[in-house]
């Protein structure tokens, strides 16, 4: 198993890529926090891993309140004692109300920076202690394909994901002496319930494919399966890399 013995937070774990990692990482071996903000559906996550043999715990948090994510991470210590894993996969995209940024109210930027850049930079301020303890640890943040290419429609979302690229390359750099990797996934189109109004009629996922060589939709496992190559010792040399996973739109 290539995370046996290991310890995960996966935010985000409820659905889409969340859910896909957090069930592959138990698959492999490791004991899983399931974290998100949606009970219900990360409930569904721990079920689906226990039936699976796998363990995991579910812990329902906002990742930009400060206090749920010491919490978070206070829990799986409590929990597990250590922690190997931060996966950071939790995001907004607030289609239809973000775009270019002359349009974009306050409110929709400020939530979308909240979740998505302040989110991230919390989670990591919190575990990476228990990793500089630990001397080890795999960090691995999710940004997104419009972080490397234009992101025209969606400025705030665009914005807050191409923070996570500096932010991931910074923790690189400060926390590399301490034996702690931290990587970006840059995915773009996958097959989530957060892309769905950008796919929901035929024209729609025809213009939302335009520009990727491959032409599909990726599945969330497929991202997952890249994440477990970045959690596991099969990457030890790899930190502060940025990974599209985007059917070769990027290199248009």
């Amino acid at each position: 198993m290539r995370l046996e013995e290991k310890v995960a937070i996966v935010t985000g774990a409820g659905l889409g890529i969340g859910r896909a990692s957090a069930i592959l990482f138990a698959e492999e071996g490791a004991r899983v926090v399931v974290c998100d903000i949606n009970e219900e559906m990360g409930e569904q996550t721990v079920d689906t891993i226990k039936m699976e043999g796998g363990e995991a715990l579910f812990m329902k948090a906002d990742i930009s309140n400060s206090a749920e994510v010491q919490e978070l991470i206070r829990s799986c210590i409590d929990q597990y004692g250590t922690l190997d894993v931060l996966f950071n996969c939790a995001a907004i995209s607030l289609i239809g109300e973000d775009g270019p940024i002359a349009e974009v109210s306050e409110k929709v930027w400020n939530a979308t920076i909240a979740v998505n850049l302040t989110g991230t930079f919390l989670c990591c301020k919190y575990a990476i202690p228990i990793m500089v303890k630990n001397k080890k640890g795999s960090i691995i943040n999710v940004s997104s394909k419009v972080a490397l290419t234009s992101g025209k429609n969606n400025n705030a979302y665009s914005a807050s994901k191409g923070g996570i690229i500096s932010l991931t390359r910074s923790i690189a750099v400060s926390y590399a002496a301490h034996n702690i990797r931290a990587n970006t996934i840059c995915p773009g189109g996958i097959e989530t319930q957060m892309n769905l109004g950008l796919r929901d009629t035929p024209e729609k996922k025809k213009a939302y494919l335009k520009g990727s060589p491959l032409y599909r939709l990726a599945q969330p496992i497929e991202v997952a399966r890249l994440a477990l190559y970045l959690a596991s010792d099969e990457s030890p040399h790899v930190t502060g890399t940025i990974i599209p996973i985007d059917g070769g739109a990027s290199a248009v």
